[in-house]
């Protein structure tokens, strides 16, 4: 039976109906031109930065009037590889622009003493934190990377107070991360660790705290695709750090580049092993391949130990068989759940919905929550993130009937699926319904700086409940307890990638439900994203 049209199906069938009927080859050339239009806005929708192409289509594509190879025309075809036209100007644009930056040195008048100060030699993964350290003092353009618990934040946190301690006039920072949720992480990372630099008071106070997301920080103008902050009205920071760097996609990082002013220093930060950004690009992977130079892999981990440490390595090498023998063999650390995964995750949450009955206050109830969480592969379908949020909540009103029987019940756990500068929520937020204790009205509250504030229901942007979420959308996040859901049948998403992140959200215990078939067809899959950034980037780096 063949599956239904999909919105992007759709969208992709009249593009490619739209340009082949402006095409000037024959028809029989057009039904080949209609299908590599097609796949390339499929392509593009699934993430990739172009689709790869033989010479036989690239002279088609050249010949038809459509495709050039850097003239005013919607395809551009460039090294056997096809693109949108916007998406090959952000490409090539920022791999120029990535270039500009990799060349640009400055001059730290004898840093070493400051550096063995932060850096004690004494420690096993000192070497490399110095090495990015050394690389952001010299560098206009730093890339630190890294799995889970390596110590990339606190890296930069004594970055930046180098450079506030260093510099004679010290520079005016910003912080920044692709979700609000990524960005808080960042935030909190560094307001706990400040205490602990090594350094005199003064330069501890003058370490920025807040952090924001980008859309924020670049000066977003919804719903046009437009950033207050561009080259032509530049950021005022000398140093901008995006944490979580493998969410950001190509047309972000080309916009947040555009956006330096002169003379400032970017430090990037994230896992170029963890999955790539939901739209188009393979940025961190791309940069960290393409500028060696310029990136610091850091592979001591503090926290991540042990056997699940062993479980993502093995997926992280493809080794299917290890990997399944780990979830098998393994201690406690990592356990497969064969069967009734709504029970377990129900009893997981049941210390949750008694702080809630027992009227507990905001950190007792929000710690709590974020001990467990689920992670689906997929949003929708059986065992998909909205599938699984259904099952919990009808489980749930079973269990605490005289709570649960409307929309916004105490306990709900929602996530922001919009950005909403009115209401400072950004795509990833999370909160949790809780009645107002002044009028008993429901209110959501989400964590701030200054601890929480609380929204009426109806002012809240698109969101979704959360007991569930997708792999995709904890990217940033890290629980004492992840369990991975896959689904019942293998599908396009499923990847190494996938599996990897994942895994590496939990700090003390991964559960996972799966089909063995399912599991090892995610293990044995890389993730592939069609893009020329990286190549373009050896490139310019050939020609230096």
């Amino acid at each position: 039976m063949t599956s239904p049209e999909t919105p992007h199906d759709k969208l992709a069938s009249h593009f490619a109906d739209f340009l082949t009927s402006r095409s000037v080859v024959s028809s029989a050339d057009n039904t080949r031109l209609y299908a590599l239009a097609k796949t390339l806005a499929e392509q593009q929708a699934a993430g990739h930065s172009c689709i790869e192409l033989d010479p036989a289509d690239a002279n088609l594509l050249l010949a038809s009037g459509l495709a050039s190879n850097n003239a005013l025309t919607p395809l551009i075809v460039e090294s056997q590889r096809l693109y949108l036209r916007r998406y090959w100007q952000y490409e090539s644009r920022l791999a120029m622009q990535l270039a500009t930056l990799a060349a640009i040195q400055f001059d730290i008048l004898d840093p070493e003493p400051a550096l063995a100060r932060h850096f004690p030699t004494d420690r096993q993964e000192s070497d490399a934190q110095q090495q990015a350290a050394r690389a952001a003092l010299t560098q206009a353009l730093t890339v630190v990377t890294g799995g889970p618990g390596t110590g990339k934040t606190t890296t930069v946190l004594k970055i930046l107070a180098l450079l506030l301690e260093l510099n004679p006039n010290p520079p005016f920072i910003a912080l920044a991360a692709p979700t609000g949720k990524a960005a808080m992480r960042l935030q909190q990372t560094i307001v706990a660790n400040k205490a602990h630099l090594n350094c005199p008071e003064t330069i501890k106070q003058a370490v920025p705290e807040s952090a924001c997301t980008l859309h924020r920080l670049l000066g977003a103008k919804p719903p046009s695709p437009y950033f207050r902050h561009n080259a032509d009205f530049p950021l005022p920071y000398d140093v901008v750090v995006v944490d979580e760097t493998s969410m950001v996609d190509l047309a972000l990082m080309s916009k947040l580049v555009d956006a330096l002013k002169p003379g400032a220093r970017l430090i990037l930060l994230g896992d170029k092993d963890q999955l790539a950004s939901v739209e188009a690009g393979a940025v961190l992977a791309d940069i960290a391949r393409g500028l060696p130079e310029q990136t610091v892999e850091l592979r001591h981990s503090h926290r991540f130990q042990g056997q699940i440490k062993a479980l993502a390595e093995a997926v992280h090498r493809g080794d299917a068989e290890q990997a399944w023998q780990l979830l098998l063999t393994g201690d406690d650390a990592i356990h497969r759940l064969k069967h009734d995964a709504i029970s377990y995750i129900g009893e997981r949450y049941r210390r949750y919905f008694e702080l809630i009955a027992a009227g507990a206050g905001l950190n007792e109830i929000f710690t709590e929550f974020q001990r467990f969480q689920v992670l689906c592969a997929n949003q929708q379908g059986p065992y998909g993130a909205e599938d699984i949020n259904r099952r919990v909540e009808r489980a749930a009103a079973q269990a605490w009937p005289q709570s649960i029987g409307h929309t916004w019940y105490p306990g709900r756990p929602v996530m922001i699926s919009r950005n909403h500068a009115a209401t400072q929520l950004y795509n990833g937020d999370i909160g949790i319904c809780l009645p107002d204790p002044a009028d008993g009205q429901p209110r959501v509250y989400f964590p701030d700086r200054d601890g929480f504030r609380g929204l009426r229901p109806a002012r809240l942007p698109a969101c979704e409940t959360v007991y569930a979420m997708t792999i995709h959308k904890s990217q940033g996040s890290e629980f004492d307890e992840a369990m991975l859901v896959l689904p019942e049948r293998a599908n396009p998403v499923l990847s190494r990638e996938l599996l990897y992140t994942g895994i590496t959200r939990a700090k003390h215990r991964v559960s996972v439900f799966a089909e063995r078939d399912i599991f090892e067809t995610c293990v044995a899959r890389p993730s592939v994203r069609h893009s020329g950034l990286g190549e373009k980037l050896i490139a310019t780096g050939s020609q230096a």
